[in-house]
């Protein structure tokens, strides 16, 4: 019988959003761009400090409802944050790139 194998992808952890809390936003295909672009913005930023050889950019997946239902914002997590029960909530899309950055903070330091 196989022993399991802990396996680490290329690509970042996912970040997930409330598809319920986006479909209700001011501009949802707003927020939704400005999702993708500060993820790969991300990314690029990060190939220049060394990180990111061979990584590919977060996927962004959206989730059924978790339950938090703010009246004017999007849930986000992902990553460490979501394992800890932690969201970021989002009201415009100028607000993405610090959610995005507070997502990636570990306020435990790096693994």
């Amino acid at each position: 019988m196989a022993h399991p194998a802990l396996v680490r992808p290329r690509r970042a952890a996912p970040v997930l959003v409330c598809r319920k809390c986006l479909k209700r936003s001011d501009d949802p295909k707003a927020l939704n761009k400005a999702l993708w672009k500060a993820i790969k913005h991300a990314l690029k930023s990060h190939d220049g400090a060394g990180h990111g050889a061979g990584e590919k950019p977060a996927r962004v997946v959206m989730t059924s409802c978790f339950g938090l239902c703010p009246k004017r914002a999007v849930v986000v997590t992902g990553g460490v944050r979501a394992a800890r029960g932690e969201y970021v909530l989002v009201s415009a899309a100028e607000d993405v790139p610090s959610a995005l950055a507070l997502l990636r903070d570990d306020p435990n330091g790096p693994r």
